[in-house]
């Protein structure tokens, strides 16, 4: 989303594997620590964006959400198709700098492992702000700067992860106020 076309293809690529990869980078606890910092109501709306094969919209789903998934990569998003479906699940495919989301029409708005994908952080949280009604909450979930440089190589990332201060500005800077910036897990 918003990425350099060798993203998209490296993850259309992994699609089918992806699940089985991301968990030596990312586990539950991650996933459980965002729902518990946005403090989930069953029956609102909640985006997951850069959904993937969809970590975070199946326990949203489990949790009693309606959600929209969007990511830019069509095997991502076939893939999700492939072992969920609901009544409650919208799927689309979209990019980071326009989200194919109207103006203050979701509760949550959810990001894992997302932001170091895009091209500019600061457009697409001022993007994802965009979507949330007022009152409602952005969790964005990735990863503190490391030295990781094969993930940059391999897995198309563009950041070596981020300065949590840097993340502060680029939230504030979106508008969005009460931003706590921290750890919602061990890893």
């Amino acid at each position: 989303m918003g990425v350099e076309k060798g993203s998209r293809e490296y993850f259309d690529l992994v699609a089918s594997k992806w699940d089985e990869m991301r968990r030596s980078f990312f586990s539950e606890e991650v996933r459980e620590g965002a729902y518990r910092a946005a403090g989930l109501v069953p029956g609102r709306v909640a985006a997951d964006i850069g959904c993937g094969t969809g970590f975070i919209t199946e326990g949203l789903l489990e949790k009693g959400m309606k959600v929209i998934a969007v990511d830019q990569s069509p095997a991502m998003l076939a893939q999700l198709l492939s072992v969920m479906s609901s009544p409650y699940l919208d799927i689309r495919q979209g990019e980071a700098e326009s989200l194919p989301i109207d103006d203050d029409s979701v509760d949550y708005g959810f990001a894992n492992m997302f932001l170091h994908h895009v091209e500019s952080p600061p457009v697409a949280i001022r993007e994802m702000t965009r979507i949330i009604r007022p009152g409602g909450v952005l969790v964005i979930t990735d990863m503190d700067e490391h030295d990781f440089d094969f993930l940059l190589t391999e897995q198309h990332d563009r950041w070596a992860g981020f300065d949590r201060s840097d993340i502060r500005e680029w939230f504030l800077g979106a508008g969005l106020r009460d931003v706590k910036v921290g750890p919602v897990g061990s890893t």
